[in-house]
């Protein structure tokens, strides 16, 4: 049809002025607009949609890179033709985060083409280009127009403050990833530097390089709110006198990293020597101190890291007394404008947490104890189920075989565990007080025994099972012991396999958890060697 007609190849198809280049090109249809080339010509190429874009700026979108180097070929100005909104096909790559195409297209664009890039073109490609991610084209736009690091989007926010918002940028989770990121620094870290480097070299006056960084919001509490312990770590570090930085609420970087429970954030407390004295004694505009944001309830982000009410609350009460011990005496029991102390405070943010940390852990002592009492009824009953005496086959006293002997011990492990178990359960059904401290001692601790026990008794229900059948039928069909000893364990790797997120969650709530308010390396003047 094209061939007979050769109009068609260059005519819109569409209300929406769309050629068939603008279809291809959108598709990613790369040897329909490679014999598409062939019949137009280099004004053909230039043709616009009703919104004002090329289908060159499809295929910038896009991102394939192999059409646009085809256009390319054919009309060396397409880089510069504008499209929707007046953004280049530079622009539009940035902004649907196509970073091979950005960096193919910058220099055709930029550099071919400098005298038709004006400021707001650089603002608009500097900031598209942090927002998804293509951090190497935002560092190489930086370098070359360094007044870009005071620039400001439609937010009326810095390249820093937009970076402060993006904790996924940085591979730094704790301090000792954030050494090893100043050893080989992400390419995210490397513009904060240059960003912060070029500030500090802009702006001679301090009160100026704060305002720059303080509007329209201070850029350290963006950090500390989202727990960008990367971007915080390096503004600290070089420069000391922000961590006395307070927000509008009168709040430190501490309080902001405590109400939103990042422990990377909190742990700079203990390096901070010379001000730490003097930070857990500010009080916020409520006159709520440290120890009243640690009372308050986590948000639902950080509180959801840990499964399961019951733990949630180890972890907050976790949080409540590691707080408490940086707090001088006077200001445990100091109540804010509301007349509440902190342990006041937290006892009323965290009423309904701990009606559900109740009914979970009811629940699950419920739970256990049924498959305990189960074990229990069983391995009774199979200890006086296997003979005695002699094996009338092969006259061998049974009752002095290894395998008996396995059988007994298995049995009445299993026996002895899963009662231990039915009676720790059952304390937490009956006797525990469900009280806030219980959740934080007694209610864990029997958590972990009771869980223990119940899967030592399952352990030993198997082997006793494998041994009764061998016992039973070593003699006689050989294979039916072992494949059925194979089968025994199924369920034990299957328990292992269902409770492990489970155990996981018990063991790091009552170990480990407490380890990431123990930093072990300084990270803020960390000198490497």
């Amino acid at each position: 049809m094209i061939d007979a007609d050769r109009r068609l190849a260059s005519a819109a198809i569409s209300q929406g002025w769309a050629t068939l280049l603008h279809v291809a090109a959108e598709a990613n249809h790369f040897h329909f607009v490679e014999e598409l080339l062939k019949l137009l010509s280099e004004k053909d190429l230039e043709l616009q949609d009703h919104k004002g874009n090329t289908a060159f700026c499809f295929a910038a979108a896009v991102g394939n890179v192999r059409i646009a180097e085809a256009m390319l070929r054919k009309n060396k100005r397409l880089p510069t033709i504008r499209g929707g909104e007046g953004l280049t096909p530079l622009h539009m790559a940035a902004l649907q985060g196509k970073s091979e195409m950005a960096r193919y297209l910058y220099p055709h664009t930029v550099q071919n083409h400098h005298h038709k890039f004006d400021d707001e073109d650089w603002n608009l490609l500097f900031f598209f280009s942090i927002t998804t991610g293509i951090y190497d084209l935002a560092l190489k736009i930086l370098q070359e127009n360094q007044m870009l690091a005071v620039a400001r989007n439609e937010k009326k926010e810095t390249g820093l403050h937009v970076l402060a918002r993006k904790p996924s940028a940085f591979s730094c989770r704790g301090p000792n990833q954030l050494i090893n990121s100043r050893k080989n620094p992400t390419l995210a870290l490397q513009l904060v530097r240059c960003l912060w480097e070029t500030l500090l070299e802009l702006d001679c006056e301090e009160i100026q390089m704060k305002r720059v960084i303080s509007e329209p919001s201070q850029v350290i509490f963006i950090a500390a709110e989202v727990g960008n312990f990367e971007v915080l770590a390096e503004l600290v570090r070089s420069y000391p006198d922000l961590a006395w930085e307070v927000d509008a609420e009168n709040r430190s970087i501490i309080h902001i990293a405590v109400l939103h429970r990042h422990a990377a954030i909190f742990n700079l407390i203990n390096e901070i020597r010379t001000i730490r004295n003097f930070v857990v004694t500010y009080e916020d505009d409520d006159q709520n101190n440290l120890l009243h944001c640690a009372a308050k309830l986590a948000p639902p982000s950080q509180l959801n890291l840990v499964s399961g009410a019951a733990f949630q609350m180890m972890h907050e009460l976790r949080w409540y007394e590691e707080v408490k011990k940086y707090m001088p005496p006077c200001f445990v029991e100091k109540r804010n404008s509301n007349g509440k102390t902190p342990r006041e405070l937290f006892t009323e943010e965290h009423t309904e947490l701990l009606t559900k940390a109740e009914s979970w852990m009811k629940s699950m002592a419920k739970s256990c104890m049924i498959v305990s009492t189960l074990i229990a009824t069983e391995v009774f009953t199979a200890a006086f189920s296997i003979p005695h005496g002699d094996d009338d086959k092969n006259c061998n006293p049974i009752r002095n075989a290894i395998i008996f002997i396995i059988f007994a011990i298995s049995d009445a492990t299993a026996l002895v565990s899963s009662s231990i178990s039915i009676l720790i359960f059952l304390s937490m059904l009956v006797i525990a007080r469900y009280a806030e401290d219980d959740f934080f001692k007694s209610l864990r601790l029997k958590l972990i025994y009771g869980l223990v026990t119940l899967f030592i008794s399952i352990i030993s229900m198997m082997v006793a099972f494998s041994s009764a059948f061998f016992i039973t039928y070593s003699n006689s069909i050989k294979w039916v012991p072992i494949f059925v000893s194979v089968l025994a364990l199924a369920p034990i790797t299957l328990f292992t396999f269902l409770l492990f997120p489970l155990w996981s969650d018990v063991v790091y709530s009552a170990y480990f958890c407490r380890s990431i308010f123990r930093p072990s390396k300084h990270v803020l003047y960390y000198v490497d060697g």
